[in-house]
């Protein structure tokens, strides 16, 4: 959230919400900082991230599944950019192949393109944020715009990118109507839920003691069956 921050400079941040069951308080709490966008990060147990993002206060919003998340700090990117600086917005020609794909660009557009009356914003770019969408995932990433070869500084000219961070993924659960509320436009039917995911592992580990318990059973049963019944001479009746 931090890392986000700094990339948007019209970003203005409020406390935390006590119950995912107040999301209806999140376009209020909008229009009193006169936003017309929210990003609205929602953890629940077992580290699950969710993020919301909307349209305020009429919609469309979107419920995505946040996953392998890299901060500034952890990836340790040689890379810099100013704080404040406007960033270029580059989407993945896949966004435009499907309705929900075009509906995402366009609020992801909203929310990370830097308003031109945005104050703390500073008139340089100098970064790009790139959306990509593969495996019906979406990444996230963000490059720095370097104009010189850090190994000849007075060199000739050469563009390139540094990845600068962060970086995380997002699966798109639902699209909805309404702000954080509202009929659903898409559901992902490839989507499964992290809760369901353990309930499976879990599962899977249960019919393996199952199966071990079972065969250990088998197993002495066919030890009683292929035990011989005890000879007339041997030592325990011998000497009785």
């Amino acid at each position: 959230m931090n890392d986000l921050e700094a990339l948007l400079p019209q970003v203005k941040k409020d406390a935390k919400l006590d119950s995912k069951n107040h999301l209806n308080l999140l376009p209020e709490l909008a229009d009193l900082h006169n936003c017309n966008n929210t990003l609205y990060f929602e953890a629940r147990r077992h580290e699950d991230l969710y993020l919301w993002a909307a349209k305020t206060p009429n919609g469309p919003s979107l419920k995505l599944h946040v996953q392998n998340v890299h901060t500034m700090d952890e990836l340790k990117m040689t890379g810099n950019c100013l704080k404040g600086s406007r960033g270029l917005l580059s989407f993945d020609a896949a966004f435009e192949e499907t309705e929900w794909g075009r509906l995402t660009k366009e609020v992801l557009t909203h929310i990370f393109g830097v308003p031109p009356q945005a104050r703390k914003a500073k008139p340089f770019i100098d970064h790009i944020i790139t959306f990509s969408i593969l495996d019906s995932k979406i990444w996230f990433r963000n490059f720095q715009i370097m104009e010189k070869d850090p190994l000849q500084p007075n060199g000739p000219v050469q563009t390139s990118l540094v990845e600068i961070g962060p970086r995380f993924v997002l699966t798109p659960i639902r699209i909805f109507e309404g702000a954080f509320s509202g009929a659903t436009v898409f559901a992902n039917p490839e989507f499964v839920t992290p809760a369901a995911v353990r309930s499976a592992v879990r599962r899977e580990k249960g019919s393996k003691y199952r199966e071990r318990k079972l065969a250990q059973s088998e197993r002495a049963g066919r030890k009683e069956e292929r035990k011989l019944d005890e000879d007339e001479l041997a030592v325990s009746k011998v000497f009785a």
